[in-house]
């Protein structure tokens, strides 16, 4: 059986939305381009950077834990934007889906909050190298860490990076990006491949030195060995957690006891979210893959990279806090989604702390690759937004500006939408605020937004999928008048059957799972704003994604229709007496 052969019931569920116009982008890249790509997309500087904040915030134990909650959350969103992307592998699928399924409002929605969330980590990831150039450790820290260096005093720096203007590698970084963002998609994939391959052994090299170091116990450490940072006066999990300092960093307010635990494992799953971020690579990356309506490069894809990611983050995460204690001074960070450098990484501090020379370096420059990759992955899924948003012409105001805009930008040359490119890099810009202090806050309040509106694309994401799960129900029985009835085409919407392309066991509840984590992740995400004294600045940049997402939302939905029989006829195209 063609269990492809399902032509009628795509034009029928999603006819409004497939662009029929010739600038498509090419249909060129492999399963293996697809799984590296988007595996790619996701190991950049959250984890080395980061994961040492998110064990300071919750401590090792409840670090390791809060990365397999927020896992299993985006795994639950992933697996279900997966099984509507196998059956229905559309251009736009991302924004798609909740437009059919929902609404047309809600879709374009979450078309531009993801647009806007990528174009904001491009600037992330080049900030990121520019303050990982300005590596530099205190001589009073490597002493306290027993970092010697001999026959002078401990040292461990680029001098390079500490005497060149930061905005001088955001330039670099900017043009190299663009460049290979530039390159025809096949090409661009094969380098995908390259690049996340050369991460994954990194990954599984970084997981074994922290292993080795742990068991030689070059530094000895009383009086549990090995396991030493889980006990007093260190701990599985954090004391307390501190919300405001003053300006000489002396905490003002800290939250203690069960409460303080809490939140800070609360807050630390939030700051992993910004890390995961780029899962749903494999729905955008759909309508440039070659073998899709004929292997199962969806669902090896989603799966493929769900296990690697999430395995490897939380290895990581366990491996290392054996290594260095939550209490360490270079992870102490309280900023919103700050972008840290070199010597906060808890993975170089781990090398440090054991008195390892040569690899602290190494470290570093493969962070700067990691992050630089990272970047070019997040202009490749922005500019691929944006090019199907310009396909759709209702996603735009009418008007002669932004219609002639979206023609433009729906425009591609052998394959590649060069414009959308060009449009996209241009908010990567944004990572010039690295040349000042104050300019960084607001750019990690940026990315805070950016990780909020991602929540919400999740959140709709899992909806979509608990009206597309009731859909195709009744369309395997044929109660959708506008389907083809033949048993044929019938089992095509059977989720059941052994020709389906790609499903998970218990999908509906993990939807309804990951609806119910995103939502609280993106509606909780500010609560240290509301501590006295107010932060109206970290208030707007946690919830202003919140508000804008109803407003553009409310023009044109209601969702008390999700129950009205009218709407799920138009919806679904099920008769009220069915």
């Amino acid at each position: 059986m063609n269990f492809r052969k399902q032509s009628l019931g795509m034009t029928y569920f999603f006819g409004s939305f497939i662009v029929h116009a010739n600038d498509f982008c090419r249909k060129v890249l492999n399963e293996r381009h697809v799984n590296m790509i988007a595996f790619s997309a996701c190991i950049g500087v959250g984890l080395f950077l980061q994961s040492g904040k998110v064990i300071f915030l919750a401590g090792p134990g409840l670090a390791v834990i809060a990365y397999i909650l927020s896992g299993s959350i985006i795994w639950s969103v992933i697996s279900s934007l997966g099984e509507m992307t196998a059956l229905f592998p559309i251009q736009g699928g991302l924004f798609v889906f909740p437009a059919r399924f929902l609404d047309e409002g809600v879709g374009y929605a979450v078309g531009w909050m993801t647009w806007f969330s990528w174009v904001v980590i491009v600037a992330s990831e080049i900030l990121a190298v520019s303050q990982l150039w300005n590596f530099r450790f205190t001589t009073e820290y490597l002493e306290n860490a027993g970092y010697s260096s001999p026959g002078r005093e401990p040292s461990l720096g680029w001098r390079v990076g500490q005497d060149t203007n930061p905005a001088v590698w955001v330039f670099i970084w900017l043009i190299f990006i663009f460049l290979i963002n530039c390159l025809p998609v096949l090409w661009y994939g094969r380098l995908e491949y390259i690049f996340g391959c050369m991460k994954m052994v990194f990954l599984c090299g970084l997981i074994l030195f922290n292993v080795i170091i742990n068991s030689l116990q070059r530094v000895k450490h009383p009086p549990n060995g090995g396991s030493w940072t889980y006990d007093k006066p260190y701990g599985f999990a954090s004391h307390n957690i501190t919300v405001r300092v003053d300006d000489k960093g002396n905490d003002l307010v800290v939250v203690g006891g069960n409460a303080g635990v809490f939140l800070a494992m609360w807050t630390a799953m939030t700051t992993i979210i910004f890390s995961m971020i780029g899962f749903e690579t494999v729905s955008i990356t759909a309508p440039e893959c070659a073998p899709l309506r004929s292997t199962e490069a969806i669902k090896m894809g989603t799966r493929k990279t769900l296990s690697r990611v999430v395995i490897l983050y939380t290895l990581c995460t366990l491996v290392v806090g054996f290594n260095v204690p939550y209490t360490d001074p270079n992870l102490r960070d309280l900023t919103i989604n700050s972008i840290g450098q070199g010597q906060n990484s808890i993975y170089i501090l781990a090398a440090v702390r054991n008195n390892i020379h040569g690899w602290p370096n190494f470290f570093n420059g493969v962070f700067i690759f990691s992050a630089t990759t990272s970047g070019i992955n997040s202009l490749y899924l922005s500019s691929r937004i944006l090019h199907a948003l310009a396909s759709n012409r209702d996603a735009w105001p009418e008007t002669r500006f932004f219609q002639g805009l979206r023609g433009r930008l729906e425009r591609t040359t052998w394959g590649v939408p060069y414009n959308s490119i060009f449009a996209s890099w241009l908010f990567g810009l944004l990572a010039f605020l690295s040349t000042k202090q104050e300019p960084t806050v607001q750019l990690g309040r940026l990315a805070t937004n950016s990780v909020v509106s991602m929540l919400i694309v999740y959140a709709l994401i899992c909806a979509s999928y608990l009206r597309f799960y009731d859909c195709i129900d009744k369309a395997s029985t044929g109660r959708i008048e506008k389907v083809n009835h033949a048993e044929q085409d019938l089992q095509a919407f059977n989720r059941r059957n052994r020709h389906y392309p790609f499903k998970s066991r218990g999908q509906w509840l993990k939807a309804s799972y990951g609806l119910v984590g995103c939502c609280l992740l993106a509606f909780f995400n500010g609560w240290r704003s509301f501590v006295s004294p107010f932060s109206a600045a970290d208030f707007v940049a946690s919830y202003i994604s919140v508000s804008l997402n109803h407003i553009i939302c409310s023009k044109t939905i209601n969702l008390i229709r999700a129950l009205d029989s009218n709407f799920l006829r138009t919806s679904c195209g099920i008769s009220c007496e069915a």
